[in-house]
C-alpha cells in the first residue's frame, strides 16, 4: 500500500521529512546566486552612467518650450519673447509637419500675439504701424526698405491676422459663426501683399496640423484648475482611506470572522446600491430630450458630463455593475464551504500581524523606493529624448536640388546654395544627431527601460522577502508569542540584503525580461494596427496573449520561491523548485483555499474603495447638505472622484498587501507542517488550534504513512 500512495507524489517530490532542529527560518546561511548578484550591481552601474550621459546631453527646455528657426527656447533664451510665431502659418497644413514636426516656414520668437490684420506694405506707410509690424519681424531689419525687397529676403511675414496663444505658440484667433462659417477677426477671406487670397477654413486646417494637442490642452487645463480648486479635499479624501484601511486591518485582528461577514454583505449592499442609482438616473432621463442620443452619435466630447446626461451611459455602467454583482454572488454560493477554512487563515494572519506591527509600515519602504525607481526612469527617459542637437535643413517653395538637405545656418548665406535656390532658406528642423552617442541612443532608452523594470521588480521581491522572513518566524515560533524573535521585519530585511540579493536579482531578472518583451509586442501591435495582414495580427494577438499568462505565473512563482528563500535560505532555482512541488502535491487546496483568501482580500480593498468613492462622490457632487458650500465649484467633478478612488485602492493596496503576503506566508508553511509533523506529542504541529481543525482529518495520516 506504500508504493501506491507515493507513486501520484514522486514526479513533485518527496513531502517534507521532521527535523527537530528546524525552528523557522534559518539563520546560518549562505550567500546565493553570487554571480546573478554581481551582474545587477555592474548593470546598475551602468545605469547609473546612462543617466549621468543623458544629464549631461540632455535639455528637458526642448520638451517645455517652443523652438525657433535658429534653434533658441522662447522663453527661455530670449527671455522676454516666449511665443512662437510663424511667417506664414498656410505651410503649417504641408504633410511635412507630420513627417518632420516642423512648419516649413520662418518661426520667430515674440514678445506677444499680433492682435489686429496689417499687411507689410500697409504697415511701411505709417510709423506706428511699422514699430508695430517690426517686433514680428527678424531682428535687425530695416523697415526703411521696401516691401517686395523685405519680403524677397524672407525678413518681415506678408501679412498680420490676428492671433492667440495656445500652447506658445500664436495661432489664428479662429471662430465659427451659425452655419459652420469660419471667421478670423470677422472676415472669411483676406488678401496679402502678393496679392494672394487667403480662406480663414485654411488657416483652421493650418492651425490644426500646426498644434494637434491644442484640444487635449484646453481639456488638460481644466482638468489642472480642478486639481488646484480640489486638492486640499482629495488629500483629505485619501488621509481618510489610510484611516479606513487602518480601521478595517485592526477590527480584523480583533474580529477576523465578524468582519469578513461584514466585508461580505457590505460589499454586496454597495455594489448593489449602484445598481439602485443607475437606474434612477436611467429613468429620471427617460423622456427627455436629447437623453436617447447614443454614446457612438454623440463622439469625443471635451465636456465629458455630457455623457451623464444620456441614458445608454446609465445603462452600461448599471449592466456592468449587475455583472460584477451576480459573478460575486454566485462565488460566494460555490465557495461558501471553503469560507471557514479561509476566515482560518485570515485569522491567524490578522493574529500574526498584531505581534508583527512593524509589517504594516514596510509597505512605506516600498513605496519609497518604487517612488525612486520611477523619478530615475522618467528623468533619465526625459533627458535621453532631448540630448539630441538641432538639425538645420534647406527649406524653399520652388524646385531645388538641394531641398530638405542639411545645411549649416552660419554659412549658409555664403554657400552655392543661395545661388541656385535664391528662395532657399536654413531653417531649425528637429532635434538629432549623427554622432555615436546619437546612433546609440535607441539602446541607451532601452536599456533605461530594461533596468526600470529589472529595479522594480527587486524592489517589489525585496519586500515580499522581507515580509515573508517575519511572518515564517511567527508561526515556527512553538510558543507564540514569546519564541517570536525581536525585531523579525529588521532581521528579516537584513538577511534579504546580505544573502539574497542575488537571488531577489535573478527571479527580478527572469520578469524584467518578460515584461520587456511585452512592451516590445504592444509596439509592434500599434505599428501593424494600419496593416491589413490578418495572420500577422492574429498571431501577434496570441503571442501577447501568451506572455501575459506567463507574466502572471512567474510573478506567483516568484512569489512563492521568495517565502522559501525567506525560509530556508536556498537559491532561487532551488527555492523555485520545492516552493512548486510543495504547492502541486497540495494542488487542491491552493486552487480553492488560497485563491478563496485572495478573493475575500479583493472584497475588503474593494469595499474600502467603495466606501471612501461614494463618500467623494456625494460631497464633490454637493448633495450632503451639512457640506453643500464647502465642496468646491469644478469644470469636471469626476476628476477628484476619480483621483481619491485610485488613491484611496493604492493605499488600500498597501495595507492588503501586506495581509497577502502574510496569508501566503502562513498558507506555505502550514502545507509544511502538514508534511513534518503529525500531532503526535514527539512531532507536535505549530499551527494554531483553529488551522487544525481545517486540516482534513486524513492528512496526518497520509503524512505518517509517507515517513
Amino acid at each position: 500500500m506504500e508504493p501506491e500512495e507515493k507513486n501520484p507524489e514522486s514526479k513533485y517530490g518527496d513531502p517534507r521529512k521532521f527535523d527537530p532542529t528546524f525552528k523557522g527560518p534559518i539563520y546560518n546561511r549562505g550567500c546565493t546566486d553570487i554571480l546573478c548578484c554581481i551582474l545587477f550591481i555592474l548593470a546598475l552601474l551602468g545605469y547609473f552612467a546612462v543617466g549621468i550621459l543623458a544629464w549631461s546631453q540632455g535639455d528637458p527646455r526642448k520638451v517645455l518650450y517652443p523652438t525657433d528657426s535658429k534653434g533658441q527656447f522662447c522663453g527661455q533664451t530670449l527671455n522676454a519673447k516666449p511665443l512662437l510665431f510663424y511667417f506664414n502659418i498656410l505651410k503649417c497644413a504641408s504633410p511635412l509637419v507630420l513627417l518632420e514636426f516642423q512648419c516649413p516656414t520662418t518661426q520667430i520668437c515674440v514678445e506677444r500675439c499680433p492682435d489686429k490684420f496689417m499687411t507689410l506694405v500697409k504697415a511701411l506707410r505709417k510709423e506706428d504701424d511699422r514699430e508695430y509690424y517690426k517686433q514680428f519681424c527678424k531682428e535687425g531689419v530695416d523697415m526703411t526698405k521696401q516691401a517686395p525687397e523685405i519680403l524677397k529676403n524672407g525678413l518681415c511675414p506678408s501679412i498680420l491676422t490676428p492671433s492667440k496663444n495656445f500652447t506658445r505658440r500664436c495661432l489664428p484667433a479662429l471662430e465659427t459663426l451659425k452655419g459652420g462659417v469660419v471667421v478670423v477677426g470677422n472676415k472669411t477671406t483676406f488678401t496679402d501683399d502678393r496679392g494672394q487670397n487667403i480662406n480663414a477654413t485654411d488657416l483652421l486646417e493650418a492651425s490644426k496640423k500646426s498644434n494637434v494637442v491644442v484640444e487635449a490642452r484646453a481639456v488638460a487645463m481644466r482638468i489642472f484648475e480642478d486639481y488646484t480648486q480640489s486638492w486640499h479635499w482629495i488629500l483629505l479624501g485619501l488621509v481618510i482611506a489610510m484611516l479606513v484601511s487602518l480601521m478595517f486591518i485592526l477590527l480584523l485582528r480583533c474580529l477576523a470572522g465578524v468582519m469578513v461577514w461584514v466585508m461580505i454583505i457590505m460589499v454586496v449592499i454597495v455594489i448593489g446600491y449602484g445598481i439602485f442609482h443607475c437606474y434612477m438616473q436611467y429613468a429620471s432621463l427617460k423622456g427627455q430630450a436629447g437623453s436617447d442620443v447614443t454614446i457612438k452619435d454623440l463622439g469625443l466630447q471635451t465636456d465629458f458630463s455630457v455623457y451623464l446626461q444620456i441614458q445608454q451611459t446609465w445603462l452600461a455602467f448599471m449592466i456592468i455593475l449587475c455583472i460584477v454583482e451576480v459573478v460575486i454572488i454566485l462565488l460566494l454560493i460555490f465557495l461558501r464551504k471553503r469560507l471557514l477554512i479561509a476566515i482560518a487563515l485570515i485569522k491567524e494572519a490578522s493574529k500574526a500581524i498584531g505581534h508583527v506591527m512593524s509589517s504594516l509600515f514596510y509597505p512605506l519602504l516600498t513605496f519609497a523606493l518604487l517612488s525612486l525607481v520611477i523619478a530615475y526612469w522618467g528623468i533619465t527617459a526625459v533627458f535621453l529624448s532631448t540630448s539630441n542637437e538641432p538639425v538645420y535643413k534647406v527649406f524653399n517653395t520652388t524646385e531645388c536640388m538641394y531641398s530638405r538637405d542639411t545645411c549649416n545656418p552660419e554659412t549658409f548665406n555664403s554657400s552655392n546654395i543661395t545661388t541656385e535656390c535664391p528662395d532657399a532658406e536654413c531653417l531649425f528642423a528637429f532635434y538629432g544627431g549623427e554622432t555615436l552617442y546619437h546612433k546609440y541612443l535607441i539602446l541607451f532608452q532601452f536599456y533605461n527601460l530594461f533596468l526600470f523594470f529589472w529595479c522594480a521588480n527587486f524592489v517589489t521581491a525585496l519586500g515580499q522577502v522581507t515580509l515573508a522572513g517575519a511572518f515564517a518566524s511567527y508561526y515556527w515560533a512553538f510558543k507564540k508569542p514569546d519564541d517570536i524573535p525581536a525585531f523579525p521585519v529588521f532581521n528579516s530585511l537584513g538577511r534579504a540584503l546580505r544573502y539574497h540579493t542575488g537571488s531577489l536579482a535573478f527571479g527580478s531578472l527572469i520578469l524584467a525580461i518578460v515584461q520587456v518583451i511585452r512592451v516590445i509586442l504592444e509596439y509592434l501591435d500599434q505599428k501593424l494596427k494600419g496593416a491589413q495582414n490578418k495572420c500577422a495580427k492574429f498571431l501577434l494577438s496570441c503571442l501577447k496573449c501568451c506572455f501575459w499568462c506567463l507574466e502572471k505565473f512567474i510573478k506567483f512563482l516568484n512569489r512563492n520561491a521568495y517565502i522559501m528563500v525567506a525560509i530556508y535560505g536556498k537559491n532561487f532555482c532551488t527555492s523555485a523548485k520545492d516552493a512548486f512541488f510543495l504547492l502541486m502535491r497540495n494542488i487542491i487546496r491552493v486552487a480553492v483555499l488560497d485563491k478563496v483568501t485572495d478573493f475575500l482580500l479583493f472584497l475588503g480593498k474593494l469595499l474600502i474603495v467603495g466606501i471612501v468613492g461614494i463618500c467623494s462622490f456625494f460631497f464633490f457632487t454637493g448633495k450632503i447638505k451639512i457640506v453643500e458650500d464647502a465642496a468646491p465649484s469644478l469644470n469636471y467633478y469626476w476628476v477628484p472622484i476619480l483621483t481619491v478612488v485610485f488613491g484611496a485602492y493604492l493605499i488600500a493596496h498597501g495595507f492588503f498587501s501586506v495581509y497577502a503576503m502574510c496569508v501566503d506566508t502562513l498558507f506555505l508553511c502550514f502545507l509544511e507542517d502538514l508534511e513534518r509533523n503529525d500531532g503526535t506529542a514527539d512531532r507536535p504541529y505549530f499551527m494554531p488550534e483553529r488551522l487544525k481543525l481545517s486540516s482534513t482529518p486524513k492528512r496526518p495520516l497520509e503524512s505518517q504513512t509517507h515517513r
